[in-house]
């Protein structure tokens, strides 16, 4: 006799519930009933509203700031661990504090390791995000991860575009493979932007590594924060001769007056994904939605399914 499916139950934290009413409806279920109270001092608590005992729990936050949103998120595992679920899996669209991956100084933390240790402490069997500023992060955990690609998305729209004269960018060093990467589903050639920082957020100059002259350029990054490189990038290659450029960025952060300097600068459109909601509309950035992406890896994960699928980018155009 076949083993029974355990019942898949999906919950938002309070700080992805957009896009996590929108897996939920490409999955075909409605969202879990989550609440969270809050105190007059601030303090929170969430509590699930409905039995989730021996169920597969899918929390779906995305841990950007403020870092309620991580709290949230601890304590949501916590109590769904506590409620007897049966397998709880976190799905984080967006892996908050991803850049601080290494120690680039001395007596500085490694704040994405301390972010996995509090993930598997709290509870969770499984991790599921997009776009990992480094890679290297899944090695942070002792239990598995699936670290979906967002090139699956943003190819198929690039190509809708027909640019007669693509040419793939990376607006620093450390993004050039991210750039190449892309770049083989158009034969296209990189260029890459060399820069020089004085200290976080601030550019202290940036030169281009690469002809720009006549070419339609896409700027791909993982992370667009203050705008500040893309808007300096996209000024630059604009000045070097090129007829456009656009950016390609997964998450959209967006923090201080970044939307202002997005429709301020040379950039044509920024696209981005939904893993952070836009604090507003902008005429020049485009939002493409990672909702059926996460609902088939949801299910996959459900079924006992092979996963390995979801990382070929070449085959999920082909389905």
């Amino acid at each position: 006799m076949p083993l029974r499916s355990n019942p898949v139950k999906l919950f938002a934290g309070s700080g992805t519930t957009a896009l996590a009413a929108k897996i939920a409806g490409s999955y075909g279920i409605e969202l879990g009933d989550v609440v969270t109270s809050r105190f007059s001092d601030g303090e929170f608590q969430p509590s699930y509203n409905e039995s989730i005992r021996g169920c597969d729990v899918f929390v779906i936050q995305s841990t950007n700031q403020p870092y309620d949103n991580l709290m949230e998120l601890l304590l949501l595992i916590d109590a769904a661990k506590r409620a007897s679920a049966h397998y709880i899996t976190v799905v984080m669209p967006y892996f908050g504090m991803a850049r601080q991956d290494r120690k680039d100084k001395p007596r500085v933390a490694i704040g994405a390791k301390l972010v996995a240790n509090l993930l598997t402490a709290a509870g969770a069997h499984r991790i599921m995000t997009m776009d990992l500023h480094a890679a290297q992060i899944q090695g942070f955990f002792d239990i598995p991860v699936d670290h979906l690609d967002a090139s699956v998305i943003f190819v198929p729209y690039i190509k809708s575009l027909s640019l007669p004269h693509l040419t793939i960018a990376s607006p620093d060093m450390g993004g050039s493979y991210r750039a190449r990467t892309f770049a083989k589903f158009f034969n296209a050639e990189v260029v890459i932007c060399d820069k020089r920082r004085k200290r976080a957020n601030e550019i202290e100059s940036m030169s281009i590594i690469g002809d720009v002259t006549g070419q339609d350029i896409v700027l791909m990054d993982d992370i667009c924060d203050t705008a500040g490189t893309l808007a300096k990038a996209a000024e630059l290659i604009m000045e070097n001769g090129a007829r456009s450029v656009r950016a390609v960025c997964s998450h959209p952060v967006l923090s201080g007056k970044a939307y202002e300097t997005i429709e301020n600068s040379a950039l044509t459109e920024l696209i981005v994904t939904d893993t952070i909601p836009l604090k507003r509309p902008s005429t020049k950035i485009k939002v493409l939605s990672t909702a059926d992406l996460f609902a088939k890896a949801i299910s996959i994960v459900h079924e006992h399914g092979s996963i390995s699928g979801l990382f070929s980018v070449e085959q999920n155009l082909n389905t």
